[in-house]
């Protein structure tokens, strides 16, 4: 109370440090938490297939049914095995309630896989009748209001008619998997001629989800050998040596969801880590706030020291006197930084997408958090609690207690660690933007904007040819076509039998897209030689794009004949590559074939003179015309193509506001020190005034010594940033370079903002009166 000022700052600085540490860490722990909230998620696995591609390993994650078979036979060590779809947005309907949402359709034992508390109905019949659907308890809600919606009937894509078996609680939003109802795969093959196809068909047709749970005792090693080396290719396939299985358990699916070589390498898991070290070096920062500041001040608390140390006072109990202000001080902070961190959470969960909160009746919780306030209040208050007791109470009685060299090297080494984290994080936010932004003005090798994409439904494909032509004659576009894959994405990846100059047993894998006509006039490519396609008459015609050319290296590609699965098809036309699937690699090697059916997404163009409501208020009824069934629902390409970069822009934005903070409460401990300084000074400004100094000399005086520090954290802070911020990069093939300009545009930030900060107190003693300057004793 008697020193309010730098009261004020130490806990306002410590309670800042402190909620940054407990926001991160609120998120690091749900990141950890994904999936561990069902039981027996440590037994369930993902199958994958790892296919070595001339020396290089890819890894996918698509299967066969006929491989989920073999499994379920071969493997007695697997209690289930569960195929499924990709999930995606179906119509549920009762009566005129009509909802798009997400589901799966998957097999029987799902719910015995992914354990999913179920409110009514049970795990073992739930999905045992193919027309039968499973709800989650927000989604029964929307379709029945508060009636029971057991053995009630929902209408599934304007087609069946699905009784209600069982309702679960609604999922977690750290769940891998998301959904609102789930459909017995059952149905798919009742219900589709091309599911039972694949079915009976070969190991190549890998259009599916594949799912395992270990039973009891089950050795994982044991499991993976006989997985690897289980059959699941073709018999005649000469790249089955070149070919196996493996198992990716459910705990990592989230953080480690990256595959190099085929093998499981951290993914998400590299940005919850540098997260995780950014909260604690904020905290960091905080703390060394608390240390300069309570030492720095020492001599006003000298007497004090020795009037104790004189009356009896032992060392020990100036120690625990000292260290208990730190404690108290740091749970004043801790309360605060609750504060805070409750005022953040809605922002910070819109932000990252998240619904973390502060688990207020959870003891575990609490414990954590006491645990930290002992820890941070070690840390920040036990330099001073050595450094006061240390006092002999003779020379301080006598007034000889002086800070010496001695004492200010420690505040100074002190304020570098801050300003070189601060640095550092400046310099790092700076390059993540450039990375975003290169990326975000590469060319794209098509047209993203004013291009629509509709997922596909039956009544959709049945009447394609009359809708095509009334969106056409009504003007509202200026093309419209059917494909496999929507603008941004490529759904479906193989590999060719043969192409011209294949060597030996070398392997080609591709990206497939089934497309009709107008295809590439509907996304803005252009051919680089050859033509487009001409309507049925090229059924067995292809056109290929600049990257797959290379990849067979093929120097004249046109009426070339490659193959795959026993057909052979003439290569017509050669686009320019267009980057569909990640904005930060090179564009995938491409295979387009003409196709009449089986596709999944209508795309077309607005005209450039056609206003985009206008044009959404004029396609509305033209769809429900020809899709009854279903509400009018789109998407736009350039906002998907967007949504490639919300990752690398949740870290930008992350890194950009905890460098701004890290900075901040730098700075607030600047602006004490500098308060300190113009105060511990002041018969001294006084002096230098009446001999004549200036206002500019007095705040150089006061000035230099920070700004020194400052330019020497920016030294140690360059080379320690330039080598985290290379191994980022190097997991882009499409990169920035780091010039030197950043580490100088950081350096010259630190420094203004440091002489921004401690200018304030420098001029306010530079022009104090000296008269009362010599008078402050």
């Amino acid at each position: 109370m008697k020193s309010k000022f730098f009261s004020a700052i130490n806990i306002f600085g410590l309670a800042i440090g402190m909620a940054v540490a407990l926001l991160i860490g609120l998120w690091v722990y749900n990141e950890y938490g994904f999936d561990k909230f069902l039981p027996g998620y440590q037994s369930v696995y993902q199958v994958r297939r790892n296919f070595n591609a001339n020396g290089d390993t890819l890894n996918f994650t698509s299967t066969s049914l006929k491989l989920a078979d073999a499994l379920r036979r071969e493997i007695p060590d697997l209690e289930y095995v569960v195929e499924s779809d990709w999930g995606g947005s179906h119509v549920l309907s009762v009566d005129e309630k009509k909802l798009y949402l997400n589901g799966y359709q998957a097999g029987s034992d799902f719910l015995k896989v992914f354990q999913f508390p179920f409110k009514n109905g049970n795990a073992n019949t739930a999905l045992s009748d193919p027309y039968s659907i499973v709800l989650t308890e927000s989604t029964a809600k929307s379709l029945f209001g508060d009636a029971d919606p057991i053995n009630k009937m929902v209408r599934y894509e304007n087609k069946s008619d699905l009784k209600v078996t069982g309702i679960i609680r609604d999922i977690p939003s750290n769940s891998s998997m998301k959904f609102n109802f789930v459909v017995p795969f059952s149905y798919l093959e009742a219900t589709y001629d091309y599911v039972r196809e694949n079915r009976a068909g070969g190991f190549s047709e890998n259009a599916y989800q594949v799912f395992s749970k270990m039973k009891n005792g089950a050795s994982y090693a044991v499991v993976s050998q006989k997985i690897r080396n289980i059959e699941h290719t073709e018999p005649n396939n000469s790249n089955a040596s070149k070919s196996y299985v493996v198992l990716q358990p459910m705990k990592n699916w989230h953080l480690y969801n990256n595959y190099v070589n085929g093998k499981e390498k951290e993914g998400f898991m590299e940005y919850v880590r540098m997260f995780s070290v950014i909260g604690l070096l904020v905290l960091l920062i905080a703390c060394i706030n608390f240390i300069n500041i309570t030492t720095a001040r020492s001599e006003k608390r000298a007497r004090e020291v020795g009037v104790r140390k004189a009356i009896g006072s032992g060392r020990k109990e100036l120690i625990i006197q000292f260290l208990a202000e730190s404690f108290l001080m740091t749970l004043i902070s801790f309360l605060f930084s609750l504060l805070l961190v409750q005022l953040a959470l809605a922002p910070f969960n819109q932000l990252t997408g998240t619904s973390i909160h502060i688990p207020w009746f959870n003891p575990v919780f609490w414990a954590i958090m006491l645990g930290s306030v002992i820890l941070s209040a070690l840390i920040a208050g036990s330099r001073p609690a050595f450094y006061l007791s240390s006092f002999r109470p003779v020379k301080v009685l006598k007034g000889a207690i002086r800070a010496g060299r001695a004492a200010t090297l420690p505040r100074k080494v002190l304020v570098v660690t801050q300003f070189t984290c601060s640095v550092a994080l400046i310099i790092s936010t700076i390059i993540i933007y450039r990375q975003i932004e290169h990326a975000k003005n590469r060319p794209t090798g098509y047209d993203v904007n004013r291009l629509m994409v509709t997922n596909r439904s039956e009544d959709l494909e049945k009447n394609y040819d009359a809708l095509k032509n009334e969106m056409l004659e009504k003007g509202i576009v200026s093309s419209v076509t059917f494909s496999s894959s929507p603008a941004t994405d490529i759904y479906w990846h193989g590999d060719l039998d043969f192409w011209p100059g294949k060597q030996g047993n070398e392997t080609l894998e591709l990206g497939f897209i089934l497309a009709r006509n107008d295809y590439f006039k509907t996304m803005g490519m252009s051919f680089k030689e050859g033509r487009d396609f001409n309507g049925l008459n090229d059924t067995l015609s292809v056109i290929l794009n600049e990257s797959a050319v290379k990849k067979m290296r093929m120097k004249q590609p046109l009426e070339q004949i490659i193959g795959r699965n026993g057909r052979k098809l003439r290569v017509v036309g050669v686009v320019n590559d267009a980057l569909m699937v990640s904005p930060y690699t090179a564009a995938d090697p491409t295979i387009f074939i003409f196709s009449n059916g089986g596709e999944s997404s209508i795309m077309y163009r607005l005209k450039p003179e056609v206003g985009t409501a206008d044009a959404i208020a004029a396609l509305t009824p033209i769809f429900n015309k020809y899709n009854p069934s279903s509400p009018y629902r789109y998407t736009f390409a350039d906002e998907s193509y967007a949504t490639k970069f919300r990752l690398e822009k949740l870290i930008g934005k992350l890194s950009g506001i905890f460098a701004i903070l890290a900075i901040f409460i730098s700075c607030l401990g600047l602006f004490g020190l500098a308060a300190y300084m113009a105060e511990q000074r002041t018969k001294e400004i006084g002096i230098r005034k009446v001999l004549g100094a200036s206002v500019q000399q007095v705040w150089l005086l006061l000035s230099k010594d920070f700004v020194v520090l400052v330019l020497i954290s920016c030294v140690i802070a360059t080379p320690l940033a330039l080598y985290f911020l290379q191994n980022w990069l190097q997991k882009y093939e499409y990169r920035v370079t780091i010039g030197p300009w950043v580490f100088v545009a950081a350096a010259i930030a630190a420094v203004v903002i440091t002489i921004l900060t401690i200018s304030f107190q420098a001029i306010k003693a530079a022009v104090a009166n000296p008269v009362k300057s010599l008078r402050t004793e």
